[in-house]
């Protein structure tokens, strides 16, 4: 029989996961699978389960919002063990799940997870780290995980914009070389952020429309420290309005990118705090994960006709 390890974070939204539990344990095992069901208790947990248990697994689905999912993905590229990840979301904004065209209703998502095609897709290597959809320093970026549990239970995406709102008027700047793949910035920024992603933080389309998952590339928007209260207004409204390519921003797509600076910035990965650095290199990993799609979306998503992947 098929082995299945299932990972859930009991905490993550309103706790929907506890309601629908048996539900999609049943899903997991009428697929012929032999279910363990693991749910993590403090953070990084899901990551020390994943490392434990090297290749003891034909899949790995994991519940909750996107820094449990960022863990178990984290987990199975530091073993480099080839296995496929179904996801079932339960966080605040979920913008990997709403990317990847995975649905909020646990059933339907466990139902992909054991039925769906696994869709190769790209990852990001973050120095000796990963991550799955995002890499960003600077202003809002803590809003995350700053934000209390309870808050984002009861107001969902709004408790975000809520903490956010706090830090409009105490902005840092920092100082940094970024070197790509298409040359070398040297500027002062309040915010960048390095994305695989078609929505951040539950806003669409402030990357751009064209995002493809599996192709190599990271799309990366650096916004320069504005000058006085009025740019900084312009970048709020064009971030609002969704648009990218101002005189304020610095936008473009890279395989690879360095952002290098004289005091040790603090980055999020996923949504959890991803430590303090003063220099950080970032390399896309193309094709790393596979994650469990519906097959029509997985005919949309592929970038080419080499993707399909055997369980």
């Amino acid at each position: 029989m098929k082995r299945l390890l299932f990972i859930y974070n009991p905490n993550a939204g309103i706790g929907a996961i506890k309601t629908r539990l048996a539900e999609v344990v049943d899903v997991f095992v009428k697929a012929g699978y032999e279910v363990e069901i693991y749910p993590t208790q403090c953070y990084q947990d899901a990551l020390t389960k994943v490392i434990a248990h090297p290749k003891d697994y034909d899949l790995l689905v994991c519940s909750g919002g996107d820094g449990t999912l960022d863990e178990v993905v984290t987990g199975v590229a530091r073993l480099g063990y080839d296995v496929p990840i179904g996801y079932l979301p339960t966080g605040s904004a979920n913008d990997f799940a709403r990317s990847l065209q995975i649905p909020k209703n646990l059933v339907s998502a466990a139902e992909i997870a054991v039925h769906g095609i696994p869709y190769a897709c790209d990852i990001g290597q973050f120095n000796d780290d990963y991550f799955v959809y995002i890499a960003a320093f600077g202003v809002f970026t803590d809003v995350s995980y700053e934000t209390d549990q309870s808050m984002k239970n009861v107001f969902g995406h709004m408790a975000y914009v809520l903490e956010g709102a706090k830090r409009i008027f105490n902005v840092s700047s920092y100082q940094v070389r970024v070197s790509y793949e298409g040359g070398v910035i040297d500027d002062e920024f309040v915010f960048g952020m390095v994305t695989n992603s078609k929505s951040v933080g539950g806003f669409k389309g402030i990357i751009g429309k064209e995002v493809v998952f599996d192709d190599g590339l990271f799309e990366v928007t650096l916004i320069k420290k504005p000058k006085n209260p009025i740019e900084l207004n312009e970048i709020l409204v064009a971030m609002l309005n969704r648009q990218i390519d101002t005189e304020l921003m610095y936008t473009f797509q890279t395989g690879r990118i360095s952002f290098e600076s004289n005091e040790a910035i603090p980055w999020t990965r996923d949504g959890e705090f991803g430590g303090n650095h003063d220099k950080v290199i970032i390399v896309n990993r193309r094709k790393m994960l596979q994650i469990m799609v519906k097959d029509k979306t997985f005919q949309k998503l592929c970038s080419n006709k080499d993707n399909v992947v055997t369980v």
